[in-house]
């Protein structure tokens, strides 16, 4: 078995080929004064690098926003179970009032003027003549 001296040391560069035929080729290409076209194929390569970054950073923004302002809560006419962006008008399908979405709460829309009042049940008695 012979060790391993001088004379005998070996390189092995099998794997920095093509990655050195790539930098040959543009560096032929950037002397010959195509150097556009590797500066714009590098751009092409970062920009298909980085398009799952921003595609995960626009779902999860759009996701975060959306949990903010999507407000879910009944209708304060008939009870039902509504779904509606904050800061908007909706309409209750069940009822079709007009309704607003706004700190997390539905409101009911009544021109200026109304006054909402609250029934309130009164038992009747019959009094005897």
């Amino acid at each position: 078995m012979q060790k391993m001296g001088i004379r005998t040391s070996q390189f092995n560069l099998s794997g920095f080929g093509c990655a050195i035929a790539l930098l040959v080729m543009f560096w032929l290409l950037g002397a010959v004064g195509l150097g556009w076209l590797v500066k714009s194929f590098v751009i092409l390569v970062i920009l298909i690098l980085m398009a799952p970054v921003i595609a995960l950073m626009a779902f999860l923004g759009f996701q975060w926003w959306l949990q903010r302002n999507l407000v879910e809560d009944k209708c304060p006419v008939c009870g039902y179970q509504l779904t509606g962006l904050n800061q908007t008008q909706i309409q209750c399908p069940s009822c079709g009032e007009p309704l607003l979405v706004a700190s997390g709460h539905l409101t009911r829309i009544a021109p200026p003027g109304t006054i909402d009042v609250q029934a309130v049940e009164v038992s009747a008695k019959q009094i005897e003549d």
